[in-house]
Order: structure tokens, then C-alpha cells, then sequence
């Protein structure tokens, strides 16, 4: 193997700063966990000390738990930990842009995949967020379709020597990744489809047994579950539950709006977590454009292939962009883009997947204009376009300082709810009822010493994910309280308890008041 060249060194510096990057923020816990992530960390304990093999997150059979077998080990090891949780996120970060580089100089150009290095390596906090805390799905299945396209890719250029093995590998990420996520579904479409232009003659022997075998073994966790779950329980009706809320449906103007000047602009970094400012909506006016012109490059590049292999990387570029849009137009199609653009631009980062193919018709327009034969329009086209990649460049560098900006107060937060689970173990509490925000969160920070119930703001029983820690709280003598300070809850509380409420008060932490009344209170039964 030859010594690296230029791109390869400058890609492996920028590649090296986003890792180090992201690895200071996973010691520090910045972004700040949350009980959604405790969930999945719970689920990590549970598999570490043998006690369950979940196939799903507790109380949402759609969205796989692969993140938690991955941090099984290190927890198992080391007990409850938000940085060992999310250290193979980390790790499965880079993977990502390792193989974003070798993707994007496969298929297009050595210094574009330096340019898209160093942007992945930029980050936004909702960019962060999306890449490091344990949520499911997003961190490891962009990996995977970087993985099937080059593995299509270098088959379809005669590269690989274990053809059969690569098929079934092929067949293997997809079942993982389908797994994992529901929603990569339109870039796995893609990457098999160009799979089949590449080795459509070998899809129908043994490679093609291998490919399915591979599948199954993949999904084959998700095919159980689904065969034992009771009606109702199974995926496809708990999506459909989930996609089909009732209420005035947005117009798809609103919809769109909300998915490409909200949407597309924050899943790319350019935007701080409470919205898009005005000026920085421009990308996302600006990325169907891109699609569109860098669909027509490809198809350019298909129909002008001298050779097998010319017409496969143009075939996976042509993916990158049929994916980026299916995904956009699943996404819009959802009332949620229109009414909680802001919480659900998440959903939107597997579109860094195809951020090579959306920056190639600006690359293209800025070098040619390097040309000395290029005309006067020429140079004007691509000195905007260069003018585009250096906004672009500037507004993800400026999410990522607005973001460090605020760090030190995410810190400060993730400390304040670590006192709280050493407070509440102080006081002797070790069953509580709290907020949903409050009670895995907390019961992960314990290490499972406390249990908590969740309760909404009235009182009543709410989300709780895993029956076992509702149930143990119901069972004892004089469970306490953690509710935030001047809440519903806290004050609905406080008359329930009436002149015994100060009494009953034991600590207040940032936020939160933790009580401990002298009698048991559940005013829900």
C-alpha cells in the first residue's frame, strides 16, 4: 500500500479533530442525557447482567435496541456510565466518516470528500445530539449504507476477491439496519438497487441465497418479537398508531415548510436547537435545487459510462439523491414537520448520507471555473457556487460555536440531575414517583438502587416503559416524591398533603423537590 496522498492526510487531520471533538463532549456528558437515553442505557444493564435480550426499546416496539447491545459490555463492566453508554458512538462516528471519504473519492472526487470530512466533522448541538446520545437508530445506520454502497460499488468494479461472503455481508447490514431503524428504509431501496446493477447475474446463484440468508439472520430478531407480540403490539401497528394521531391534518405547504426551512437547515448543523434564524433558512430552499442538479449529473454520468464499473458509480450517486428525497418526502408527508419542526428535524440526519452528492454540482461549478477556458458565465457560476460552499462552511461552523457557547450550562444541568440521584439515595428514598423526564434518568444514575414510577401532572400514571420499576414503587410502604419545583404535580402534591407538605419536604436540587410523606400517597386508586 502506498503512502497517503494530500486529500488522505488532510481528511485523516479534520477526521481526527471531529472524533477528539466528540469524544471531550461524551466525558462530559454534553449534550445532557435524558430518560429516552436511560432507557436504552437500562435496556444495556439488563443485557449485561443476563437478565433479558430486548429486542426493542421497553414500551415502543418499533425502534430497535442494537445501541444497547453494543454499550452491554462496557456497562457490564464498569456499571451505569452516560460516557461508556455513549463511547460506541463515538467509535461508530468515525466509522461513519471513514467511510464517507472513501465513498465520496470512489464516486466523485478526492479533495469533495476532504470538504465533506471536514463538515461531518463540524457540529451543531442538534447535530451532536443525533451522533452521541443513545436514542436509537440514526448513529449506526448511516454507517451501514455508506458500507452497502461501497460494497455494491466494489463489486460491481470487480474488487472483491470473497464475492459470496460480500453478499451476505450486503444482506446482514440491511436486516441490522432495518432493525435498528424503520426509517433508513429508503436508502437501503436505493443501495440494492444498485446492488442488482451490479451483480445482477450472480443475484440469481448462490450469492443470492447468501444475500437472503443474511437478511433474515439481520431481521430475524425483529421476526420473533413480532410473531410472539400481542395483537395490536406488533410493529406495523404500533407505527401506524404512531403515524395516524388524530387532529386537523397541516396543509402541505406548512409541511413542506416546516421540513426544508426548518428541517433540512438543522439536521445540517446550521441552526441552534430553538430554531433557524431567517438567514439561515437559505439551505434548505437551496437543497432540491441541489438534488435535482446533482440528479442530472448523474444521469449525465450514466448514459456517457464507457464501462460496467462507470455506470455503478453513477448508479450510486444516483442513489445518494434518490434517498435524500424519499426520505424528505416521507418526512413531509408527516403532520409533524408542520407542527414540531423543531423536535423532529432528527429524523432528518440520514441525510448527511448523501451530503457528497448534494455538495457535487457546487464542486463541479467551483472547479470548473478554475479553467482557463471557461467563459465569462462560467466564472460567475462558479464563484457563486464557491461563494455557496463558503456560507455553507460558515454557518456550520457557526452552530458549532453557538453550541460550545452553551455548553457550560448543558453541564451544568447534567451535574444538577447527578445530585439529585445522590440526594435521593441520601435521604433512604429507594422508591419514587417523578415526571417522565425525571424517572429513568434517575433510576439509571442509581445504577437501579432507586426505582420511580412515572406520573403525569395531574397524578395519574403515565409513560412507564418498563412495568417492573411501576410495580416495585406501587409495592412500597411510603415511596417519596421528586417533582419540579412550582409544577402541577408539585402542587397538586402539596394539597393532597395539606399541613404535613413542608413536613414532608427532604431536599430541594436545582429544578426538583424531593418529599417523603409519612404515609403512602397514590391518589390515583
Amino acid at each position: 500500500m502506498g503512502r497517503p496522498d494530500a486529500p488522505a492526510l488532510v481528511a485523516l487531520l479534520l477526521g481526527a479533530v471531529g472524533v477528539g471533538y466528540r469524544l471531550v463532549l461524551t466525558v462530559l456528558t454534553v449534550p445532557a442525557s435524558n430518560s429516552d437515553e436511560a432507557t436504552f442505557g437500562l435496556a444495556a444493564l439488563h443485557i449485561a447482567g443476563g437478565h433479558e435480550r430486548p429486542v426493542f426499546l421497553y414500551g415502543q416496539r418499533y425502534m430497535g435496541v442494537l445501541e444497547s447491545y453494543l454499550a452491554a459490555p462496557l456497562v457490564g463492566w464498569a456499571g451505569p456510565s452516560w460516557p461508556l453508554l455513549r463511547l460506541p458512538l463515538v467509535a461508530l462516528y468515525a466509522i461513519f466518516l471513514w467511510l464517507a471519504y472513501r465513498l465520496t473519492r470512489r464516486l466523485l472526487s478526492p479533495w469533495l470528500a476532504v470538504v465533506v470530512v471536514g463538515l461531518l466533522a463540524l457540529g451543531s448541538e442538534r447535530v451532536v445530539r443525533d451522533q452521541l446520545t443513545v436514542v436509537g437508530g440514526r448513529p449506526e445506520v448511516k454507517p451501514a449504507v455508506l458500507a452497502l454502497l461501497l460494497i455494491a460499488v466494489a463489486l460491481g468494479e470487480d474488487r472483491i476477491r470473497h464475492r459470496w461472503l460480500a453478499t451476505g455481508g450486503f444482506g446482514l447490514l440491511v436486516g441490522l439496519a432495518l432493525w435498528s431503524d424503520w426509517l433508513i428504509a429508503p436508502y437501503l431501496l436505493v443501495a440494492a438497487v444498485v446492488l442488482v446493477l451490479a451483480v445482477p447475474r450472480e443475484l440469481v446463484g448462490w450469492p443470492g441465497v447468501l444475500l437472503v440468508a443474511g437478511l433474515l439472520v439481520g431481521i430475524a430478531p425483529v421476526v420473533k418479537d413480532n410473531l410472539v407480540a400481542p395483537p395490536g403490539q406488533d410493529s406495523l401497528s404500533v407505527l401506524r398508531e404512531v403515524s395516524t394521531k388524530e387532529g386537523v391534518a397541516p396543509t402541505i405547504v406548512d409541511r413542506v415548510r416546516g421540513g426544508l426551512l426548518e428541517g433540512v437547515p438543522l439536521a445540517s448543523g446550521l441552526c441552534p436547537m430553538d430554531g433557524c434564524a431567517r438567514w439561515a433558512q437559505w439551505f434548505g430552499v437551496l437543497y432540491p435545487v441541489l438534488l435535482v442538479a446533482a440528479a442530472g449529473l448523474g444521469l449525465v454520468a450514466y448514459r456517457r459510462a464507457g464501462d460496467h464499473a462507470a455506470r455503478v458509480r453513477a448508479a450510486a450517486v444516483l442513489a445518494l439523491v434518490v434517498g435524500a428525497a424519499l426520505t424528505l418526502l416521507v418526512y413531509v408527508r408527516s403532520p409533524l414537520a408542520a407542527t414540531d419542526p423543531l423536535g423532529n428535524a432528527r429524523y432528518l440526519s440520514v441525510l448527511q448520507i448523501s451530503l457528497p452528492a448534494v455538495l457535487w454540482p457546487l464542486w463541479l461549478a467551483a472547479a470548473h471555473a478554475l479553467r482557463a477556458a471557461a467563459g465569462r458565465v462560467a466564472r460567475l457560476g462558479g464563484v457563486t457556487a464557491a461563494a455557496v460552499l463558503a456560507g455553507l462552511t460558515a454557518a456550520a461552523v457557526a452552530g458549532t460555536a453557538a453550541f460550545l457557547a452553551h455548553a457550560p450550562g448543558v453541564r451544568a444541568e447534567e451535574l444538577s440531575a447527578r445530585r439529585l440521584a445522590d440526594t435521593v439515595l441520601r435521604s433512604g428514598l429507594h422508591e419514587v414517583y417523578g415526571d417522565y423526564w425525571t424517572c429513568n434518568r434517575l433510576i439509571f444514575n442509581t445504577g437501579e438502587a432507586v426505582a420511580c414510577g412515572v406520573l403525569d401532572g395531574n397524578l395519574t400514571p403515565g409513560q412507564n416503559r418498563y412495568p417492573a420499576y411501576w410495580q416495585r414503587v406501587g409495592r412500597a410502604d411510603r415511596p417519596g416524591y421528586v417533582v419540579a419545583v412550582g409544577s402541577s404535580a408539585e402542587r397538586g402534591l402539596r394539597r393532597l398533603l395539606g399541613d404535613r407538605a413542608d413536613a414532608a419536604l427532604v431536599a430541594e436540587v436545582g429544578d426538583s423537590r424531593v418529599y417523603h410523606p409519612d404515609r403512602a400517597v397514590r391518589p390515583w386508586r
